[in-house]
């Protein structure tokens, strides 16, 4: 019979040779804190929606079938912020037609004519195209309306996940979010550039169609009269307020339009000079950060020279056309 030796050390009987567990050094114990800290990390995984959604286009479609077969209600098992993420997506689409039609016409054309009289020609035929009674819901209103209320449904479908997961403590350790070097202490979800310009142009937006559509609607009952020189009318008795009005709608939409569409196309993710890695990414990383935003700039100063530049310093209108803008102007409460 063998002798057991009870001071014998059993760690020295392990299949591994080298090295052994009793040659390892000791390590600290780390604290519970730390160890919820990091857990929370490894569970804050992207949702399968979020992780398709960072995707580049091209990339997408070699995921499995049933994500890109179908973007409706058949029962693939999508969650709510994957629906609400696409059609915050794809009302941006119709609603680029109008936007492009409108900065050619408002912008491009009077700074190529240098003339707002012989602009209006231009516009009063864009219209055609989108301000009839099938057009104008089609590709304005119902866009708009579903891209913000998406976005806003986006966010508080985001909170109430945060709530889920880690809930109401103040002193909760909330995740760390992509781009952040620091953790998160609000139960909302992180505010991006995109969605702060996006709420800034959608405030002013409404202000512009309100003026420009909604009102000459209530007042005289159509629209027929309001072009490029009612524009330049209001710039010539209100100043102030048209100026810095139009100035927050152009520099907010197209921030937003232009950096939106980079993120649709996985370029977004992309212009983030503060990410971490090599020397060679960090570069690449900055060059679009600059083409996004040159871009940015060449766009708003295109449509500002054309639309401040030129229409802006057409004048007052003249004779019975001038009454019926002032009649109009009267009814802002702000002016």
């Amino acid at each position: 019979m063998e002798t057991t030796d009870v001071n014998h050390d059993g760690s020295q009987d392990t299949f591994v040779s080298e090295p052994s567990l009793v040659q390892l050094d000791p390590s600290p114990i780390e604290s519970p804190m730390v160890d919820e800290a990091a857990a929370q990390q490894k569970d804050l995984r992207l949702l399968p929606e979020e992780e398709e959604d960072a995707l580049p286009d091209s990339l997408k479609s070699s995921q499995t079938g049933h994500l890109t077969s179908s973007i409706g209600l058949s029962g693939t098992g999508h969650s709510a912020a994957y629906y609400l993420t696409r059609a915050q997506r794809y009302s941006s689409y119709t609603f680029g037609i109008f936007s492009t039609l409108h900065l050619a016409t408002t912008g491009v054309i009077p700074l190529l004519i240098r003339n707002v009289p012989s602009s209006e020609s231009y516009l009063l035929l864009a219209r055609e195209i989108y301000q009839t009674p099938l057009s104008e819901p089609l590709l304005v209103a119902i866009p708009a309306v579903v891209h913000v209320a998406s976005g806003i449904a986006l966010r508080l479908l985001r909170r109430k996940q945060n709530v889920r997961r880690y809930g109401h403590a103040p002193g909760a350790v909330l995740p760390l979010h992509r781009g952040d070097n620091r953790s998160q202490q609000s139960i909302w979800p992180p505010m991006s550039w995109i969605s702060v310009s996006g709420y800034v142009f959608a405030a002013s937006m409404g202000l512009h169609a309100f003026v420009n559509r909604v009102l000459p609607l209530m007042v005289e009952g159509d629209s027929a009269n309001i072009g490029l020189a009612y524009v330049s009318h209001g710039f010539a008795r209100h100043p102030m307020v048209a100026w810095s009005t139009y100035a927050v709608m152009l520099v907010g939409g197209c921030g937003h339009m232009i950096w939106g569409w980079a993120r649709w196309l996985g370029l977004a993710s992309k212009a983030g000079v503060w990410t971490i890695g090599t020397r060679e990414v960090r570069s690449r990383e900055r060059r679009t950060w600059l083409a996004i935003n040159g871009l940015v700039v060449a766009v708003t100063g295109v449509w500002a020279a054309g639309g401040l530049g030129v229409v802006a310093r057409g004048g007052e209108a003249l004779g019975w056309v001038a009454k019926v803008y002032d009649g109009l102007f009267d009814r802002i409460p702000l002016l």
